[in-house]
C-alpha cells in the first residue's frame, strides 16, 4: 500500500515519507544546533498518524474524521525510555500532538485541576486504544522507526537552572522554539506542493540603508546649542555601541534627541560587523507610533530594503484588477512575510512580538524561530506592561542565550531594571550608551508648574494664552468635555476616534502649527509617545511620572522658543484604577527630587513602583506557577492569559465614508480579506458597553463583523459617543 500525505487539485499526490523527510530536514535547518536533532525529530514523526488505513480513506473520500496529529505522540509515550530520554519525549509529544491545534496543556493523569475539554496532552495521549485495529498505524515503522534523539547539551542548561521556576521556565521556551521550527517546517512544506506558484521572500541591502541613514544623519545642522547637544550625545551612542560587545543596550536619550535614527544606526552596524546576524526587528509599543516611524523608513530607506510592517492597521491585500502585477506580487510576498517574519527588516508593535513569542498555536508560534540572528530594538521601552515584565526580560534573555540575538533598550524614561536584569537576565551583559549627561540640560526646554486642585475652567483659561496648548486628560469622556467648552480653532484625539481619523486629525494638527496657526488640541494619552508634535504650553492631568515627562516632550520640543511651560493639574474626578498607584508614587517621587526631569527623581519613581508591584504582578507571572513538572505545563491556559491589552473589547466598524462602504459591501460578497483593511474604520468598545449598544439595536452584524448602524452616535471631530443626546443609558460607559 502507499501512503499520502496530501492530493494537490490536480490530483497530484505527495508520499507520506517524502512529507516527513522533508519536515524534518527543513526544521533542523531552522534550529539551532542544541535542538537541531529534537527539530528532526518532530518533523520525522509529526505526521505518522497518515499510514493509519483511515486517514488515507478520508483524505481520497473525505471520511471517515480521523484525529492523526496524536499519534506520533502517542507512539512516543508507549517507547520504554530513560530520564532523559523521558524529557525529551515529553517536548516532542507537546509539540508532536499540538502541531495542528497548538501547544496544549499538560494536564494530568487524574484530569483534576484543568478544564476538562479534551485538550489537555494527558487526555490525548490516553486514547490510545482508540487507535487500535482498524485504526492502526503501524505501517509507518517500515519507513519511519522511532528513536529519541540526543539532547546532552539541552539537559546541561536544564540542570544549569538555579530553580526548579528557571528549569521549567527554559524547557517551557525550548519547547515553543521546536514548535517554531516544526510548524513553520510543515506549513512551508505543504504550501510548496499545494501551492507552488505562491511567491516568498523578502531581501535588504543593510550597507545602502546605512550609507543613506548616514547621510540623512549628516545633513542635519548642528548650530543652535540643543541640535549641537543632540549631535555630541547621538555620538556618544555610537562611540560607546562600537566598543561593547555587551549583548543588551540602553539608550537613554531625551525627547528630541533623535533616539530613532541613533538607533537603527547602532543596529544596522550592529548586524554588518557580525555576520551571525541576518535581521533587525523594530519593536514599537502603538500603532500610531509605528505607523509614523515605518513611514520614515520606508521614505529613507525604502528602496534599499523591503520593509515589512506587521501591525494591525497596515494592510497587503490589493485587488489584481486594480494594481500592476509586480505590485500585487510584492504586496503577497510581504504578506506571507508577516506568518512567519522570514524578513531581513521588520517593524511591529509590541503585541505581536510578546504574543508570539508566549502563543500557543502554530499561527503564531512560526515567527518565533525568525527572531533568532536578530538585533531587535525595543522602542518605548518604558511602556512594558509591570504584570508582563518577567515574561517579557525572560524571552529577551532566551533570544539572546540560546537564539544569538541583541536587545536595544529606547526610551526618554528609561526605568532603572538593573534588579529585575539581574533576576530574570543572569550573566547576561548590560551595556548603557549614555554614560555622561551632561548634555541632558540642553533638552530641558520647558517650566514645570503644579497647579495642584483645579477645575477644566482654569485650566483653559491659562491655555488661551498661549499660541498652541495641548490638554492630556485621563478619560475619553473628559477630552470630549473638555474639547465642547474650547473656543477658537480645536482638535480632539482620543481611542474613540477611528484610526483613519485620528491620522487625518494628526496631519492637520501637524499642518497648523508648522502654519503658526493659533490651535488647542484636546487628547487622551495616545499624544504621549512617538507622535512627532510640538506645542508652546502643554497641560496634564495628573498622571504617572512617565506620562508627565512624555507629555512634555510635545512642548517647545524643537526649541523654538526659550522655555515652553508645562502645567501638572488636578481635578476632582476619581482616578482610574490604572493609573492610582502611578499617581501615588510620582508625588512621592517629588517630594524627595522637587526636579521631576532629574534621573534620581525617574529612578526614585521606578524604583518605589517595581517594588510595590514586585510580589504579586511580577514575580508570580511564570508557567512555572502551576506546574508540577515538564509533563503538566499550561502552555495553552498560559498563552491565553497572555495580554498586553487585558480590557476585553469587541470592534465595531464605523462606515464613515465611502472607501468603508465599499470595504462592507465587498465582505458581504464574500471577500473576506478586507476585514483587515476595515480596521482603519474600527473603534473598541468594552464587552459591557458593546452589549448594551447591541440591545439599543445602534449595531448590526454584516458576514461576522459588527458595524455602527446609527451614524447619529458618531462625529468625525469627536468619534463615537454612545452619550448621544444625553442619552442617561450610555453615562459612564467610557472611564
Amino acid at each position: 500500500m502507499e501512503y499520502y500525505a496530501h492530493i494537490r487539485e490536480d490530483g497530484e499526490k505527495q508520499m507520506v515519507l517524502e512529507h516527513l523527510t522533508n519536515v524534518s530536514d527543513m526544521a533542523g535547518a531552522f534550529s539551532k544546533e542544541m535542538l537541531r536533532e529534537i527539530c528532526r525529530a518532530a518533523g520525522r514523526y509529526h505526521d505518522i498518524g497518515k499510514y493509519a488505513p483511515a486517514f488515507q480513506q478520508r483524505l481520497m473520500t473525505g471520511k471517515p474524521k480521523f484525529e492523526h496529529s496524536a499519534c506520533g505522540a502517542i507512539a512516543l509515550d508507549q517507547m520504554s525510555k530513560n530520564k532523559m530520554e523521558e524529557c525529551v519525549a515529553w517536548m516532542l509529544e507537546y509539540c508532536i500532538a499540538g502541531h495542528h491545534t497548538g501547544l496544549p496543556d499538560g494536564g494530568t493523569k487524574s484530569g483534576r485541576g484543568y478544564p476538562y475539554d479534551g485538550t489537555a496532552l494527558y487526555h490525548r495521549l490516553g486514547r490510545a486504544p482508540d487507535y487500535t485495529g482498524e485504526r492502526d498505524f503501524s505501517a509507518y515503522q517500515k519507513d519511519v522507526p522511532l528513536a529519541i534523539p540526543d539532547a546532552a547539551a539541552m539537559m546541561q542548561e536544564l540542570l544549569r537552572a538555579k530553580d526548579q521556576t528557571e528549569m521549567l521556565e527554559r524547557y517551557a521556551f525550548f519547547t515553543r522554539y521546536v514548535f517554531s521550527c516544526l510548524t513553520d517546517a510543515d506549513f512551508l512544506d505543504t504550501e510548496q506542493f499545494c501551492n507552488p506558484q505562491k511567491q516568498r521572500g523578502l531581501s535588504a541591502d543593510f550597507a545602502e540603508v546605512l550609507k543613506a541613514l548616514n547621510q540623512k544623519l549628516s545633513g542635519f545642522r548642528a548650530e543652535t546649542p540643543l541640535q549641537k547637544a543632540r549631535q555630541r550625545l547621538q555620538q556618544q551612542a555610537f562611540q560607546n555601541a562600537a566598543q561593547s560587545d555587551a549583548p543588551i543596550s540602553i539608550l537613554n536619550m531625551p525627547t528630541g534627541s533623535g533616539k530613532t535614527l541613533c538607533s537603527l544606526k547602532i543596529a544596522l552596524q550592529k548586524v554588518l560587523n557580525n555576520t551571525g546576524k541576518k535581521r533587525i526587528i523594530y519593536v514599537i509599543p502603538y500603532t500610531s507610533i509605528i505607523e509614523q516611524t515605518a513611514e520614515q523608513f520606508e521614505q529613507e530607506f525604502g528602496q534599499y530594503a523591503d520593509i515589512l510592517q506587521h501591525h494591525s492597521n497596515y494592510v497587503y491585500d490589493t485587488d489584481p484588477e486594480e494594481q500592476a502585477d509586480d505590485t500585487v506580487s510584492a504586496a503577497q510576498r510581504r504578506k506571507s512575510a508577516t506568518e512567519n517574519w522570514d524578513a531581513p527588516f521588520l517593524v511591529t508593535t509590541s503585541v505581536q512580538f510578546f504574543q508570539s513569542l508566549y502563543h500557543y498555536k502554530g499561527t503564531g508560534l512560526r515567527k518565533l524561530h525568525n527572531m533568532a540572528d536578530a538585533v531587535i530594538v525595543f522602542d518605548e521601552v518604558h511602556l512594558l506592561p509591570v504584570e508582563l515584565l518577567q515574561p517579557c526580560l525572560r524571552g529577551i534573555g532566551y533570544l539572546i542565550r540560546y537564539l544569538n540575538s541583541e536587545a536595544i533598550f529606547l526610551s526618554a524614561t528609561m526605568p532603572d531594571y538593573t534588579e529585575l536584569f539581574q533576576r530574570y537576565l543572569p550573566g547576561i551583559p548590560v551595556c548603557p550608551l549614555i554614560t555622561d549627561r551632561t548634555d541632558f540640560a540642553a533638552f530641558q526646554k520647558c517650566r514645570f508648574h503644579f497647579l495642584g486642585m483645579t477645575d477644566y475652567d482654569n485650566v483653559l483659561e491659562k491655555a488661551s494664552a498661549y499660541p498652541s496648548s495641548l490638554i492630556i486628560v485621563n478619560q475619553r469622556k473628559s477630552a470630549r468635555e473638555v474639547f465642547a467648552q474650547v473656543s477658537g480653532k480645536k482638535y480632539h484625539l482620543s481611542t474613540d476616534m477611528i484610526p483613519a481619523d485620528r491620522s487625518r486629525v494628526i496631519g492637520e494638527i501637524r499642518a497648523d502649527l508648522k502654519k503658526g496657526v493659533p490651535i488647542t488640541v484636546v487628547s487622551t494619552s495616545l499624544v504621549e509617545a512617538g507622535v512627532d508634535l510640538d506645542f508652546s504650553a502643554v497641560f496634564r492631568q495628573m498622571a504617572g511620572l512617565d506620562n508627565i515627562l512624555q507629555s512634555a516632550g510635545r512642548c517647545n520640543r524643537e526649541g523654538k522658543l526659550q522655555k515652553g511651560d508645562v502645567y501638572i493639574f488636578e481635578t476632582e474626578e476619581r482616578v482610574p484604577h490604572t493609573l492610582e498607584q502611578r499617581v501615588r508614587f510620582t508625588k512621592a517621587a517629588r517630594q524627595k527630587c522637587p526636579e521631576i526631569v532629574a534621573p534620581e527623581c525617574i529612578e526614585t519613581y521606578y524604583r518605589q513602583f517595581y517594588t510595590f508591584c514586585d510580589k504579586d504582578e511580577i514575580r508570580s507571572n511564570t508557567i512555572a506557577r502551576d506546574a508540577a513538572g515538564i509533563d503538566n505545563l499550561p502552555f495553552r491556559t498560559y498563552a491565553e492569559n497572555f495580554r498586553f491589552i487585558q480590557e476585553d473589547t469587541v470592534g465595531v466598524v464605523i462606515p464613515t465614508d465611502d472607501t468603508a462602504k465599499a470595504l462592507l459591501a465587498k465582505l458581504e460578497s464574500g471577500k473576506f480579506s478586507v476585514r483587515r483593511k476595515l480596521q482603519r474604520y474600527t473603534v473598541s468598545l468594552r464587552r459591557h458597553a458593546f452589549s448594551k449598544a447591541a440591545e439599543a439595536g445602534i449595531l448590526c452584524e454584516r458576514n461576522g463583523v459588527f458595524v455602527l448602524a446609527d451614524m447619529a452616535y458618531y462625529e468625525k471631530e469627536t468619534g463615537l459617543n454612545l452619550e448621544h443626546n444625553g442619552d442617561l443609558l450610555w453615562d459612564g460607559m467610557f472611564p
